[in-house]
């Protein structure tokens, strides 16, 4: 059953109201269905108020599904969850998404509108100011007192073309980062992020949780010089990241649709809380030359089925058919999220096993290693390596691989 503060208003549904926010209006009330007439009705940004709510609802639909997973079933002492539906019991999120998709359109559809209802709401009610913020033992004070502006960089002294990066420029630039961290007032640093990203017109996606931000913003040569010299100085971040942190490649700001910065609960979702499988418990990390001495020994080995090695793809598959190592074990999943499901299905592939781990920029490998460790927490002698393979596919990396390949922002965004 649904939460009461989510169940729909009876017969206060999108066919019979008018949703109002403060930038746009559906005056036409006589809709059809949510999949036609709806959307062929809404300009492009209600279309995407739209789909931020559809993803919402689906999920807290889920979310209502969930039931405790049986102790007995459990190998890992992180606590998880099934779902039930239908009088049907599923054990991964693939198929409770597949089910609420194929048979729930209308209670999706319905939620949908509740929650465009409490976005409109929530866009007329000023937040309250947050007082403290806290990050790995620094305790810097953005009280109410202290604005977002007094934390951009000055740009008075440069012209306005040299801020703006456009697409027959060569001097514009994509920058990629992350950085776990703990992040005690993330609607603050989202704010910061959100002024400083317009401040130096920039365009992109900014994720801010209370784990930490990951970062893919493009713009001219300039404007993302002085973005790394503000992460850097700043004193959330200072004493965590480093100039070797940012990975930059040819772009700028038109390589992106616009500029979207958020709170949400992961800063690369992996569908599980940061709360269960935290950062904080990652495998060994190993440099480029550390973990090409381990490919090779791994690679030169001859019967792999005998061997005590598995070198892991963590990537989605789409990324591994661009290219990938030789005799890897490469996942056929879609999107990062169903990493946990194919750990849970493949046990007895990583049993007794040591892992090496390599994803596009390494923020991937970070929690999975994490996951893979507490699922194997009885088991002391796994040991998973992980790899930022933005150097990784840099250096000697190409003649072990399938086929070549080059890695921008465009596998990683």
């Amino acid at each position: 059953m649904m939460p009461s503060s989510l169940l729909p208003v009876q017969g206060d549904d999108l066919d019979s109201c008018i949703l109002r926010f403060p930038d746009l209006d559906l005056k036409d009330t006589n809709l059809i269905s949510p999949n036609s007439s709806l959307r062929a009705e809404l300009d492009a940004n209600m279309r995407k108020k739209y789909a931020h709510a559809k993803k919402k609802a689906f999920a807290l639909l889920v979310k209502t599904k969930e039931i405790p997973e049986p102790t007995s079933c459990s190998s890992s002492p992180s606590k998880r969850v099934w779902w039930t539906c239908c009088q049907q019991i599923f054990k991964d999120q693939i198929g409770i998404h597949r089910h609420i998709a194929a048979q729930h359109r209308e209670d999706v559809y319905h939620q949908t509108s509740t929650v465009l209802k409490q976005l409109a709401a929530e866009a007329d009610t000023p937040k309250p100011c947050k007082s403290a913020f806290k990050t790995n033992g620094l305790n810097v004070p953005p009280t109410c007192n202290h604005q977002v502006s007094d934390d951009l960089p000055d740009v008075s002294s440069f012209r306005l073309d040299e801020l703006i990066s456009t697409q027959d420029s060569n001097q514009g630039v994509v920058l990629l980062y992350y950085c776990y961290c703990d992040v005690e007032d993330p609607e603050w640093v989202c704010a910061w992020q959100k002024a400083l990203c317009q401040h130096l017109h920039l365009k992109g996606k900014v994720r801010i949780a209370t784990e930490g931000i990951n970062g893919t913003v493009g713009g001219s040569k300039l404007a993302t010089d002085l973005y790394m010299e503000a992460m850097l100085s700043h004193p959330f971040f200072k004493n965590i990241l480093c100039k070797e942190d940012f990975k930059t490649s040819k772009g700028g700001a038109y390589c992106f649709p616009e500029l979207r910065v958020g709170v949400f609960e992961e800063i690369v979702p992996m569908g599980i809380s940061p709360n269960m499988i935290s950062y904080k418990e990652p495998g060994i990390h190993l440099s480029p030359g550390e973990f090409h001495k381990e490919v090779e020994n791994y690679l030169y080995q001859g019967n792999q089925e005998q061997n005590d090695t598995i070198l892991l793809d963590c990537r989605n598959f789409y990324e591994s058919k661009i290219g990938h190592f030789q005799k890897c074990l490469a996942p056929n999943i879609r999107k990062f999220s169903y990493f946990p499901s194919y750990v849970d299905k493949n046990l007895k592939l990583f049993k007794d096993k040591r892992v090496l781990m390599y994803c596009t920029g390494g923020i991937r490998c970070e929690r999975g290693s994490a996951y893979l460790r507490a699922k194997f927490f009885l088991w002391m002698w796994i040991v998973v390596f992980l790899i930022d393979s933005s150097e990784l596919f840099g250096i000697t990396a190409l003649p072990l691989m399938e086929k070549s390949i080059t890695f921008d922002y465009t596998t990683v965004y």
